[in-house]
């Protein structure tokens, strides 16, 4: 896929090519009218109530600021994938998924969490694709996935969102520009609404593990000597330098004491810096985190990069696999701060 941005004419092609293929995670809004129409049964503006009340009515006020209602507590869910992975590790699952879902080098989709796929209807696991029918065929309850930013609601093609939202009411949980303890606390209270059981041991331990790994990585960083990192995805064509601050996970890590090479926006949606692979060597990283999602540039395909092979980084073998789609909940992102921790730990300051 070619995801190159630079004639303003193919900028709305490009910039699905651009996230289809695991680049910018943003794009002109795709569903400005998200939440707003009269299409859905259960969507009221309202108070901040959220779960069932004594009459048995179910409610949920979502990160578009949007209270959902149904009659009941919502049974059949519908969710991007990895928004799906985060309800399972509470408890709750879904019965139908849309998002990335096929292995990756032969191993299960990082996105997937834990859950088995297999038993779940898919709906599409490339940008663009959401089967209608087999939605509606499941009689869905709810659907949700996560914005970045909202009121997007992410892989939910704008072009159907017509078809889609009368459906089923909705759900948008922003992982956006704001630190990632924030979307994992949202993801949480979306799953206790659902009927999770959030001082169930496993969901404590898991906690538990995540503040473990934050101070651990704290320590290295501060350990570290000022060991600078930088956060990327490539293609063909480009190469792309994360925002730290436009993505919840390096926002944190910044907050933790992790040193970011800062990547200055390149569109109005300030999630990278587009380099050219002759320009790769813009900036000086000691660490570089990989964007593991499976529609980006594996590290063998990077190889076939002649200036990707000249990063001191990469020539001192000190990569990391960047999550950059991790499910927001503690037990998803607990080993991902651990890996990150111990990476930092093992990595040297290298000559400019």
């Amino acid at each position: 896929m070619n995801p190159a941005l630079s004639s303003s004419a193919r900028a709305g092609v490009s910039r699905r090519r651009l996230l289809a293929a695991g680049g910018a995670l943003a794009l002109s809004p795709l569903l400005a009218a998200c939440g707003d129409g009269d299409g859905g049964s259960a969507r009221t503006a309202g108070d901040d109530e959220s779960g069932e009340s004594g009459d048995g009515a179910w409610s949920f006020k979502d990160d578009r600021g949007k209270t959902v209602r149904t009659d009941g507590k919502p049974e059949t869910l519908v969710a991007f994938v990895s928004t799906a992975a985060a309800l399972y590790d509470y408890g709750i699952e879904c019965k139908g998924v849309f998002g990335p879902t096929d292995p990756v080098g032969g191993k299960p989709n990082p996105q997937a969490g834990d859950m088995d796929v297999s038993k779940l209807t898919s709906l599409g696991t490339a940008w663009g694709q959401f089967n209608i029918e087999k939605y509606a065929a499941l009689k869905p309850d709810l659907l949700i996935s996560n914005m970045f930013p909202g009121p997007d609601l992410w892989f939910v093609p704008a072009e159907s969102w017509k078809k889609i939202d009368p459906l089923a009411p909705s759900v948008g949980i922003s992982v956006a520009r704001a630190p990632l303890t924030t979307p994992l606390r949202r993801t949480a209270a979306l799953a206790e609404a659902l009927g999770a059981d959030l001082s169930a041991k496993k969901v404590t331990d898991a906690k538990a593990r995540f503040e473990k790994a934050a101070e651990t990585l704290r320590k290295a960083a501060e350990a570290s000597g000022g060991l600078k990192v930088m956060a990327m995805t490539g293609d063909d064509e480009q190469m792309y330098v994360g925002v730290p601050d436009s993505y919840s996970d390096l926002n944190y890590f910044k907050d933790l004491g992790v040193e970011f090479v800062e990547g200055k926006k390149s569109d109005e949606w300030g999630f990278w810096e587009f380099l050219s692979w002759e320009n790769a060597d813009k900036y000086h990283a000691d660490l570089i985190m990989v964007d593991n999602r499976s529609h980006a540039l594996s590290l063998k395909d990077l190889g076939r990069k002649p200036t990707w092979r000249q990063l001191p980084a990469v020539k001192a073998g000190q990569t990391t696999p960047w999550s950059m789609e991790e499910r927001f909940s503690y037990a998803g992102f607990a080993p991902v701060v651990e890996r990150l921790a111990a990476a930092v730990r093992k990595s040297e300051r290298l000559d400019v």
